[in-house]
């Protein structure tokens, strides 16, 4: 018997709730999905929201998906829906609202230093694995920031096991120039970051939102979420974004998990060219790369034909690594 397709959430959310018309319980029940939250506090005092979504028998789970959020975004919105999909098709999955998102404690999406928000993933990242499938594949997922956040983990080589393989969606591997700021204002981030490193001067090109998802019920949705900052990017948070795609791309020649690069050929916030960069460079030896035509920042916001040719992608990959198929780190 073939096996049944499982098309992505997305297609049920509504322009006001990711849920459409349904409570979060309801809307996991029909899904044959189990549900958990609780807050963690981390090295620095702050508490930050988790989540983990694991298949209902009869399902069996074949591994594990740690997902990792972009800038301004959050496990509790497009991204759960995502999160979700992965648990109906076998895998436990868990997320984590980074300092200053959701539901997580700091400052409205102020992240001057990348590298505690990595620290909270690996932490909570290990601690879902030893608990929930220590003994099976794991992977990470990511979307845009996610993406670098993805890559600067599997490059702390000491501090977690090695994962069967990385996912990124979208990846900021680079800032596009027609999102970055104008020029001179570039140019002055250091300046400003050091004077007023909270001050939220800096002006894009235009949204977040408004440049990643092509569908407009989609696009509302997005800036209905209660916990999506809108307003523009602090001083210290855009310099440190843009030091990390510059890290980034000094190191791509360390990068050797295996590679899944998905991305929109139409982004203008994380630019193409460097994922396809980071793909020429990359040690890994088990690395594959797809560009959609005409496709934006964010996939999951396009038609629903291009979602599930996407994630369609996305999930057979995951899960012929899942299985072992001849792919052993």
């Amino acid at each position: 018997m073939a096996e049944q397709k499982l098309v992505h959430p997305v297609a049920e959310a509504s322009a006001t709730s990711p849920f459409g018309s349904l409570t979060p319980d309801e809307f996991y029940i029909r899904h044959s999905v189990s549900h958990s939250s609780d807050f963690i506090t981390n090295s620095r005092g702050l508490k930050l929201f988790t989540q983990c979504w694991t298949p209902l028998p009869p399902t069996q789970i074949i591994g594990t998906i740690a997902v990792i959020h972009g800038f301004t975004g959050e496990s509790s919105w497009f991204i759960q829906l995502t999160a979700v999909h992965f648990a109906k098709h076998g895998f436990a999955v868990c997320a984590i609202d980074h300092q200053g998102h959701g539901y997580s404690d700091g400052l409205v999406a102020h992240i001057p230093d990348i590298n505690p928000v990595v620290n909270d993933c690996i932490s909570f990242f290990n601690s879902f694995r030893d608990r929930h499938a220590p003994s099976l594949p794991s992977f990470l997922y990511s979307e845009s920031l996610g993406g670098a956040i993805a890559l600067l983990i599997t490059l702390r080589r000491g501090d977690t096991k090695p994962y069967n393989g990385v996912v990124l969606n979208g990846a900021m591997c680079g800032i596009s120039d027609k999102f970055k700021p104008p020029w001179p204002l570039e140019h002055l981030l250091s300046v400003v970051a050091a004077v007023i490193p909270t001050w939220q001067v800096i002006p894009t090109r235009g949204s977040i939102p408004e440049m990643s998802f092509k569908l407009d019920w989609k696009r509302k949705l997005a800036i209905a979420s209660p916990r999506r900052p809108m307003a523009r990017p602090r001083a210290a948070t855009a310099r440190e974004l843009l030091r990390v795609c510059r890290e980034l791309q000094g190191r791509f020649e360390e990068i050797d998990v295996p590679l899944l690069i998905v991305h929109g050929e139409k982004d203008v916030v994380c630019d193409p060219a460097c994922v396809e960069e980071l793909y020429r460079r990359a040690a890994s030896k088990d690395k594959t790369i797809k560009i959609y035509p005409g496709l934006l920042h964010q996939m999951v916001g396009e038609e629903e034909k291009d979602v599930e040719i996407v994630f369609g992608d996305v999930v057979e990959w995951l899960k012929i690594r899942a299985a072992g198929d001849g792919y052993d780190l």
